[in-house]
C-alpha cells in the first residue's frame, strides 16, 4: 500500500467515493458530482501547502493510478476551538482487505513521529461497524455519541479520540 497526496487529477476517484449512494450511505447520501472538481482542487492546494494530510490510498505501488480510497487528517473549528480530525473512505471493491485501518495507522504514525495534530478525533456513524472497529483497533478512546454536521446534513456519530504520541496501539 502507498499513500500519496491528492492531486487535481483525482476527480474521478472523488466522484466514485462521494457521489455514490453505497459509499455515502453512512454520510447522509451521495453528494452532487458538479462540485467535485472544485473540491479536489481545494484539497490538492491544502495538501500541497501542508495544511492538511489528504492522501489517496494506492493498494499496489506498482499501479499508482489505481486508487482504493482516501485518508485525511485536517484541522477545523470544533465546539471548544481548533480540532484535528481523521477520516477515511475505501471503495467497495477494496473493502475487507484492511486498507482503511492500515492507511489510518500510517497517518497516525506519521502524526506521532512528527508530533503534529495533537489529539486526533474521528466521528464515524454509529451504524458504521467497520470504521468504529478501526477506531477501537488503533487505540482510540470512545468519548460519546454525538450529532455532527457534514455537507449540510446532521449525522449521528460515535466520537472517538486518540493522542498518537501515547495511545496508538503497536502495529
Amino acid at each position: 500500500m502507498l499513500l500519496r497526496d491528492v492531486t487535481p487529477g483525482d476527480v474521478d476517484a472523488y466522484v466514485r467515493m462521494r457521489c455514490d449512494p453505497v459509499m455515502m450511505a453512512e454520510l447522509g447520501g451521495p453528494l452532487p458530482a458538479g462540485g467535485m472538481a472544485d473540491k479536489v482542487r481545494r484539497d490538492a492546494r491544502q495538501a500541497a501547502a501542508g495544511l492538511a494530510w489528504i492522501k489517496m490510498i494506492v493498494p499496489d505501488p506498482g499501479t499508482p493510478e489505481e486508487v482504493a480510497g482516501t485518508v485525511t487528517i485536517w484541522t477545523h473549528d470544533g465546539d471548544d476551538g481548533p480540532m484535528s480530525e481523521i477520516g477515511w473512505m475505501v471503495l467497495p471493491r477494496y473493502q475487507g482487505r484492511g486498507l482503511g485501518g492500515r492507511a489510518a495507522r500510517a497517518l497516525l504514525e506519521r502524526a506521532r513521529d512528527e508530533d503534529r495534530w495533537g489529539v486526533v478525533h474521528a466521528f464515524p456513524a454509529t451504524t458504521n461497524a467497520a470504521s468504529n472497529g478501526i477506531c477501537r483497533s488503533l487505540g482510540f478512546r470512545f468519548v460519546a455519541e454525538r450529532e455532527v454536521a457534514f455537507a449540510g446534513r446532521v449525522l449521528r456519530t460515535n466520537h472517538w479520540a486518540i493522542t498518537p504520541r501515547t495511545d496508538l496501539t503497536p502495529g
